[in-house]
C-alpha cells in the first residue's frame, strides 16, 4: 500500500474518532462500534487506492490512536476496543482475518512503544481485543489467539529483547492458551 493511501486511512480514521468523541465525557465499549464504522467508511472511501494486507488494519489502529490522543482519552483504557473495532471493520471490508488480527495487534504494540506506554499491558489488551472482534464475527478464535499472540511477540521482538520478554510473560500469564502457543 502506498504511503498516500496509508495516510488517507490514518487521517480518515483519526478524524472520525475525534468527531465521534468530541463533547463526550466518557468512552465506553460502544467505542468499538465507532472504530468499526469509521474504519468501514474510510476503507470504502479509499477502495480504489487500496490493496489488502496487514497495512490496512495497522493504519486503522494508528488513526484511532491518533484520534484518541487528540481527545485526551487514556490510550491503555481503550486499546482493546480500538483493536476490536479495527479488526471488525477490516474484516467487514474483505481483509483476511489473519491479516486484520496481525496488523491491528502489531500496530497497537508499536504505538504503545512510541507513546511510552507499557507494551506488555497493551499486548494483552490488543490480543483480547482481536479475540473479541473475531468472536463477534463468529470466526475461529483458536486461530485468532494464535495469530494475535504471535503478532504481539513479533512486534515486541522488533522493539527489543526486553520488550519481547515482558510481552511473552504477560501473554503467558493473562491469555488462555498463550503458554502453549509460545512454547
Amino acid at each position: 500500500m502506498s504511503v498516500k493511501t496509508q495516510s488517507l486511512i490514518v487521517n480518515g480514521v483519526r478524524n472520525g474518532i475525534i468527531s465521534n468523541l468530541t463533547g463526550k465525557n466518557e468512552v465506553s465499549s460502544a467505542f468499538v462500534i465507532s472504530v468499526r464504522d469509521t474504519a468501514i467508511t474510510t476503507i470504502q472511501g479509499t477502495r480504489d487506492l487500496m490493496v489488502s494486507g496487514i497495512e490496512v488494519p495497522a493504519s486503522i489502529v494508528k488513526g484511532a490512536i491518533e484520534g484518541i490522543a487528540d481527545t485526551r482519552v487514556a490510550f491503555t483504557k481503550v486499546i482493546n476496543w480500538i483493536v476490536d473495532g479495527a479488526v471488525q471493520g477490516a474484516m467487514a471490508e474483505g481483509i483476511l482475518e489473519t491479516e486484520a488480527v496481525s496488523g491491528a495487534v502489531q500496530q497497537a504494540i508499536f504505538s504503545a512503544n512510541a507513546l511510552g506506554e507499557n507494551s506488555s499491558l497493551v499486548a494483552v489488551a490488543a490480543v483480547k481485543g482481536a479475540i473479541s472482534a473475531v468472536q463477534q464475527t463468529e470466526g475461529n478464535t483458536v486461530h485468532t489467539t494464535q495469530d494475535a499472540v504471535m503478532a504481539a511477540l513479533h512486534a515486541a521482538s522488533e522493539i527489543d529483547s526486553s520488550a519481547e520478554e515482558t510481552v511473552k510473560q504477560a501473554l503467558t500469564d493473562k491469555i488462555a492458551g498463550a503458554k502453549e502457543i509460545i512454547a
